[in-house]
């Protein structure tokens, strides 16, 4: 049958299964949002307050959801707006496909009205980036690059559509997902994509030298990265590291792939990593990362990161190999895939003195009260207690972030919503929006801080309009906290342009958007306000007030041993 380009785009997503779509529209993707009138059936379009927020809700819907995102957004400055949503989804893997739609053909390359070249843009933070020039190639492209999104490591794609190709028209002949790679045009241009779709088969002769290894080994540690999550290999890990009786440090994109109240776990690791794990980093005779690329966060000083192990890497990519860290072994793969085959071949192995002297060192922070004022401990464990177990949680980047990932206790894949490797402020308003939509059911916490808060507030008006029944928290010390913080130690407290004793209320901002909200600054205030908030059945805004002296800890300075701390 004959469809419009725009109609065919529309039941290209039909075919992916996609049930929501998060956008903002405009002059050239016109075309399609008025096709979108025909699919609200099946496609539920959420209007955002800017294309930012569109960006993040998509990403936050994908790793909830573990599905694919979609986030529409029209030419120019529709488009600028979703790189810095597109360049946090790269980094942290997360597939997201972003529609955008171009000037006209005839009007590419002469700086008409709100023309950009946003695939030259993109190219560097995306798997895949395309320009659809011609309708008949519209549909294979569109299956092309969620195929890329999704398959090997995942990761965003951006698809540019010229107006002209909304309009024009061509054959569409529906095709099943299932049948895509075996479509003999569409399988052709899957093969020949620039990335490896499908994961690398494990080598099992590096199973076997693994295997080796870990059976030699007197001080075994493994570290859960954001692989784990992504690849939803939660029981295949946690099988393995109790067959082998390691303890586990966890990165911040690792948060859920292992349960935190496991008795193995030693906490976050890195910068703002608990003693247990940093120091049993230097400690191990074997460290096994899986999934985790040992970003600067993690390893802060290469040169000497776990200088006394063995180290081994287990990655989907093999281009993250050796990248930071020397290994002395790696296998390349999918974190699921080759644990499972581990699981086949490791013995059970006991460790119970190294792990006397892991466990003696402290994996969680203490946090001194301090009178009329709420302590992020206090604030988080109130929130843990309250709220349902398996609370899906977003935040921002900073502080809160940091004391959200000490306090917390993740249990599975996709709970954890955050920016772990761009740490852009203001993802989490928009992630917790996206998150809601793929996950009607569970309750939805943004934990923020005011500074983050204030980048993307005015998406409070999409959780009032859809009925999206978020619970913001805000850590509130009226300061960018963690870059005071950095000033404090290192800048010898010279606190340039941190200090945010500025407006606007939040609770009046709240109530303006027809929200609930309340400022508290005792625990019994919090409880109280924790549990209307559950009961409140719309987005409701929690205003704490913290001092704004108070400091993440412990922290490892930039550039120096994991041991080092600077604040302990």
């Amino acid at each position: 049958m004959k469809l419009s380009g725009a109609k065919i785009l529309l039941e290209c997503l039909r075919e992916q299964g996609v049930d929501t779509v998060f956008g903002y529209p405009g002059g050239t993707i016109l075309n399609v949002y008025d096709a979108l009138c025909d699919y609200t059936e099946t496609i539920r379009h959420i209007l955002t307050s800017h294309e930012q927020g569109a960006a993040h809700a998509a990403d936050g819907y994908a790793r909830s959801s573990g599905k694919v995102g979609v986030c529409f957004a029209t030419s120019g400055p529709g488009a600028t707006n979703l790189v810095t949503g597109i360049a946090t989804a790269h980094i942290d893997s997360s597939p997201v496909v972003f529609i955008t739609c171009n000037v006209s053909e005839e009007l590419i390359g002469k700086d008409s009205f709100q023309e950009v070249d946003i695939v030259g843009i993109s190219m560097p933070i995306t798997k895949c980036s395309y320009l659809v020039r011609d309708v008949d190639s519209l549909a294979d492209i569109v299956r092309e690059a969620f195929a890329v999104a999704r398959g090997g490591r995942p990761g965003p794609v951006l698809i540019d559509i010229v107006r002209n190709v909304t309009v024009a028209e061509a054959d569409y002949t529906p095709l099943p997902r299932e049948d895509h790679a075996a479509n003999g045009r569409l399988g052709a241009l899957i093969r020949r994509a620039s990335h490896d779709l499908r994961a690398p088969e494990p080598d099992s002769v590096d199973i076997d030298r693994l295997v080796e290894m870990v059976a030699q080994a007197q001080r075994p540690l493994v570290i859960c990265g954001g692989g784990v999550v992504r690849s939803r290999a939660q029981d295949e890990f946690k099988a393995f590291v109790e067959k082998i009786d390691s303890p586990v440090a966890i990165t911040v994109m690792g948060c859920g792939g292992f349960p935190g109240r496991n008795p193995l776990t030693t906490g976050m690791i890195g910068m703002h990593g608990t003693q247990a794990s940093n120091l049993a980093s230097e400690q191990c005779d074997l460290l096994i990362a899986v999934g985790c690329r040992f970003s600067d966060r993690v390893g802060i000083r290469f040169d000497c990161f776990a200088q006394n192990a063995k180290v081994v890497q287990i990655d989907i990519d093999r281009s993250e190999i050796n990248k930071n860290v020397q290994t002395d072994h790696h296998i390349v793969g999918d974190a699921k895939q080759v644990l499972a085959l581990l699981n086949k071949k490791v013995s059970k192995a006991e460790h119970s003195e190294w792990k006397g002297q892991v466990f003696s060192w402290s994996t969680e922070t203490e946090y001194e009260d301090v009178p009329g004022t709420l302590t992020p401990k206090e604030v988080m464990s109130a929130i843990a207690r309250i709220l349902p177990e398996r609370t899906i949680v977003s935040t921002d980047v900073g502080q809160h972030q940091m004391w959200a990932l000490q306090h917390f206790r993740f249990c599975y894949p996709g709970q954890l919503l955050t920016s772990g490797g761009f740490g852009t402020m203001g993802f989490g308003l928009g992630a917790a929006m996206g998150a809601k939509a793929a996950n009607p059911e569970q309750v939805v916490l943004h934990v923020t801080g005011d500074g983050s808060f204030r980048m993307n507030c005015n998406e409070l008006s999409t959780v009032e309009h859809y009925g999206l029944p978020v619970i913001t928290c805000i850590l509130n010390n009226k300061t960018l906290g963690m870059v005071r913080q950095w000033q404090s130690l290192i800048y010898d407290k010279r606190h340039s342009q941190t200090d945010l004793y500025r407006g606007p209320d939040f609770i009046k901002l709240a109530e303006a958007y027809q929200l609930g909200g309340k400022r508290v600054t005792t625990l019994p205030e919090l409880e109280e306000a924790l549990s209307e908030a559950l009961a409140f059945g719309k987005g409701y805004v929690i205003d704490c007030a913290i001092d704004s002296d108070e400091m993440v800890r412990p922290m490892v300075r930039a550039g120096t041993q994991i041991t080092q701390f600077l604040l302990d």
